[in-house]
C-alpha cells in the first residue's frame, strides 16, 4: 500500500462500538498479498473484541494460518459486525480446524470474561494464543469533562479486561502459549483529546512487561502490539466527520494504516518458530511516528 494522500470520506456514528458494515471505505482486513503458511496450524487462539477493525484481520490471518479461532464481540451493537465476520472465518479456516466462534460479552467485569473462556475451553479443551485487544475511547477537549463513571467504562474494558481474561485462561494454557496485548501509540507520544484511552494503553505497556517477566518461567511469551492511526470503527465513532476525513495524514506515510497492515505482527507473535526468543516486547506498525523525548533521552545518555 503506497504512501501519501489518502483521505476519507467525512463520517460519524453517534455511538460505540461503531461499526464496520456502515464505514466508507470498509477496513481493509484481508490482502491478496498476504500467504499463509500454516504457522498456527492446530492452535486454538482467543480474540477479544475480534468482530471488527484488527481484531477482525487478526482472526482472519489466524485462521488462514491454521488455527482455530474464538473472538468476543458486543451484544447488539455489534452483531451485523460480528455475523460478517464469523461467515468469513467460516471460509477461510482450513480443514482441520474447529469451527470458528462468535461469544457476546461486556468484558468489563470478571465473570463475563470467565464466561467466555469456559466457553472457548469447552468447545476447544484448551486456549494456545490469547489476543487482548478490546477497546474503546471518548474525545475530550479537558480533563475536567471526565467523570467517574466514564473513566471507571474505559479502563474497564481497556485495561481490567486484560487482567480478567489472563487471569482465567491461564490455567487453560500450557509451555510455548502465547498472550499478545494491544496497545497504542498513543501510549509513547501521549494524545491531549484522549487522556483516558491513553493512559489505559500506557497501562497495558506496563502489565505487558511485568507480566511477560511473570510467566516466562512457565513457558508463556507477552508481547504488544501499538499501532498507529489504523482505520477501524473506533475512529468514525470517536471523532467529528473533518477529524475522520484527514485522518492519519499526520504521519510520515501521510495515510492511515489498514487492518490487514497490523495484523501479521499478531501473526508473528504467536507463532513459536517465528518468535520464541521473544517476550515483553512491543511492535509498532505506526506509519513511522518519532518518538522525539527518547531519542533525545538517548543523546542525554550518550552525552555522559
Amino acid at each position: 500500500m503506497a504512501s501519501g494522500g489518502q483521505k476519507f470520506p467525512p463520517q460519524r456514528q453517534e455511538r460505540q462500538p461503531g461499526q464496520e458494515h456502515v464505514m466508507e471505505p470498509s477496513p481493509e482486513f484481508t490482502s491478496s498479498d498476504y500467504s499463509p503458511s500454516n504457522k498456527l496450524r492446530g492452535k486454538v487462539a482467543l480474540v477479544t473484541g475480534g468482530d471488527s477493525g484488527i481484531g477482525r484481520a487478526v482472526c482472519h490471518c489466524f485462521a488462514q494460518e491454521g488455527a482455530t479461532v474464538a473472538f468476543t464481540y458486543v451484544k447488539a451493537q455489534e452483531d451485523r459486525d460480528a455475523q460478517d465476520t464469523l461467515h468469513m472465518l467460516k471460509k477461510a479456516k482450513t480443514s482441520d480446524a474447529k469451527e470458528p466462534m462468535a461469544i457476546a460479552a461486556d468484558l468489563g467485569y470478571d465473570n463475563n470474561c470467565k464466561r467466555v473462556v469456559d466457553e472457548v475451553v469447552n468447545a476447544c479443551g484448551r486456549i494456545d494464543i490469547l489476543i487482548n485487544n478490546a477497546a474503546e475511547q471518548y474525545k475530550s477537549c479537558s480533563v475536567e469533562e471526565i467523570d467517574e463513571e466514564r473513566l471507571e467504562r474505559v479502563f474497564r474494558t481497556n485495561i481490567f479486561s486484560y487482567f480478567f481474561t489472563v487471569r482465567h485462561a491461564l490455567k487453560h494454557m500450557k509451555q510455548g502459549s502465547s498472550i499478545i496485548n494491544t496497545t497504542s501509540v498513543n501510549a509513547y507520544k501521549g494524545n491531549k483529546k484522549l487522556i483516558e484511552y491513553t493512559a489505559t494503553k500506557g497501562a497495558i505497556v506496563a502489565y505487558t512487561r511485568a507480566l511477560a517477566l511473570q510467566l516466562v518461567e512457565r513457558g508463556i511469551r507477552v508481547n504488544g502490539v501499538a499501532p498507529g492511526p489504523i482505520w477501524t470503527p473506533l475512529i468514525s465513532s470517536s471523532f467529528s466527520e473533518e477529524e475522520c476525513a484527514k485522518f492519519g495524514s499526520e504521519v510520515p506515510m501521510g495515510r492511515a494504516g489498514q487492518p490487514i497492515e497490523v495484523a501479521p505482527c499478531y501473526v508473528f507473535l504467536a507463532c513459536n518458530h517465528c518468535s520464541s526468543y521473544i517476550t515483553g516486547q512491543v511492535l509498532h506498525p505506526n506509519g513511522k511516528f518519532n518518538f522525539k523525548l527518547q531519542f533525545v533521552y538517548v543523546l542525554v545518555l550518550i552525552g555522559r
